[in-house]
């Protein structure tokens, strides 16, 4: 298997203008520009579009807001420049004149997903953004938060390109590198003193970068450093831990936390503090509804950290669950669909299912579930690996959270507008008037099927999924 290898570029500058953190702002929300800044420019990407009308209008659709309401049936929505001007019962709306009306009768509208934990990058291959953008976008995917990266400038460049109108994709709200420890990945930066990590966050953060990822093995005094020096440059600090609890992050004033339950190290058993170790049992043994755990989440809530899920890839661990559908085994490369079928070959041959990690999946999601109950910031991402696609293993996760027990209007609050709350952009992740028109047309009910994906609108054009599909054939881990 290809080794993953991080490309860090690291330069240290000065004098950058400091903020704090509550002057987060929400990036790109000037609607007078939004068609300017997208302007399609070329046939390679003009391809793609199947609507790109100044006015649209959709009548006879089943609407999810995005905020947990109840869907309705029957809506007409009224978009023009690329935003939602009306919406309500079709009996109700008056269409304009000259107006481009598409007939959504037995199909459902949702808002663009917003992905906070979706990779340009994938275990052997630092940076997939070309291929991976396109899948995002098919899938119904407008936004996404890349949750750390391999390639930082590439990924800036790219974000650039779709925002210029050169490329299709999602917006990119770009990561600066992985921040770890020693005895952590190589490749990732290890900080060598504070003024390394200071160093390190103004030269990415003036580069447009807005979110940092901590990882494993981080100690405790550098997670104070990146969070105090990336706050003070309107930038936020996520994390996949291990050698810090969630009740420390959380108390260090961290953002979010990755993964949930499979990350939690505040149950282990003979940890140190500030160190990778100590046993695992508790992910097997903890009672989920017990008052130490809703403690912990209660400090989370309280502390406004929002917790992001990742069951797509959870459960590509399973083996008798570690399936690849056959859109994911088309747009493979050789190389990563025979790893796959290795893999699936040596889960055939075992004589029994994992029992024991299917049992975590459902803890994990308990988990999830009570910290959403009450009243936590949930968000989801696809973190893309093994036959997990991106934007493939976003529509899977919409499933996994339906299994979880959420309902379809809570699934869809937790992967649209609850990711846009956590990246301060109050234009998107809703169906509201006067919010950006970034949506998702799915052919029939997506409480039966999510993945019947018809059209995709981004910033004032429709986008059609399958034109976009048909070219990836072969082509993802190249």
């Amino acid at each position: 298997m290809k080794q993953l290898t991080f490309i860090l570029l690291f330069i240290p500058l000065i004098g950058c203008k400091q903020n704090s953190k509550s002057e987060f702002i929400a990036l790109g929300s000037n609607k007078s520009s939004i068609q300017e800044r997208t302007k399609l420019n070329n046939n390679n990407v003009l391809k793609y579009v199947k609507y790109k009308s100044d006015v649209v209008v959709l009548t006879n659709a089943t609407v999810f807001d995005g905020k947990g309401n109840p869907a309705k049936e029957n809506q007409t929505l009224i978009v023009e420049n690329g935003y939602f001007q009306a919406i309500g019962q079709s009996s109700e709306i008056n269409i304009p004149k000259g107006a481009t009306i598409i007939d959504l009768k037995g199909k459902t509208v949702i808002p663009g997903i917003v992905g906070v934990h979706n990779h340009l990058h994938i275990p052997g291959f630092p940076f997939v953004g070309e291929t991976a953008s396109k899948l995002y976008l098919a899938s119904g995917v407008t936004t996404i938060q890349t949750c750390g990266s391999a390639s930082p400038k590439q990924e800036i460049e790219l974000s650039k390109k779709i925002e210029q109108g050169k490329f299709i994709g999602p917006n990119i709200i770009t990561s600066g590198p992985y921040f770890t420890g020693k005895g952590g990945n190589p490749n990732m930066i290890i900080p060598r003193n504070e003024n390394h990590i200071k160093d390190t966050i103004q030269y990415w953060t003036e580069k447009g970068v807005r979110w940092f990822k901590v990882y494993r093995h981080i100690t405790p005094s550098d997670l104070e450093v990146i969070i105090k020096e990336a706050h003070k440059r309107n930038a936020k600090v996520t994390g996949h831990l291990c050698s810090i609890t969630f009740e420390q992050a959380t108390n260090f004033g961290i953002d979010g936390i990755e993964h949930g339950l499979n990350s939690t190290s505040d149950f282990r058993k003979n940890k140190t503090f500030g160190i990778c170790d100590g046993s695992r049992e508790y992910i097997d043994e903890l009672d989920i509804k017990s008052e130490e755990v809703k403690r912990l989440q209660q400090l989370m809530i309280d502390s406004n950290v929002f917790l992001t899920s990742t069951l797509a890839i959870y459960e590509s661990s399973i083996p008798n669950r570690a399936f690849a559908d056959e859109r994911a085994l088309k747009i493979m490369s050789p190389f990563l669909k025979s790893q796959y079928l290795e893999r699936r070959n040596d889960f055939d041959n075992q004589k029994s299912s994992d029992n024991v990690r299917e049992s975590r999946l459902k803890r994990i999601m308990e988990f999830e579930y009570q910290f959403f109950k009450m009243g936590g910031t949930l968000t989801a991402g696809v973190d893309a690996g093994r036959h997990v696609l991106p934007g493939f293993g976003d529509q899977r996760n919409f499933e996994l959270l339906k299994e979880a027990g959420f309902t379809s209007e809570e699934a869809i609050k937790i992967m649209t507008s609850n990711g846009a709350e956590v990246l301060s952009n109050s234009e998107i992740g809703v169906i509201e008037n006067g919010k950006k028109a970034d949506f998702v047309v799915i052919n029939g009910d997506i409480k039966e099927n999510i993945r019947n994906v018809e059209l995709v609108f981004k910033d004032g054009y429709g986008y059609d999924p399958k034109l976009i599909l048909e070219e990836l054939n072969g082509k993802f881990g190249e």
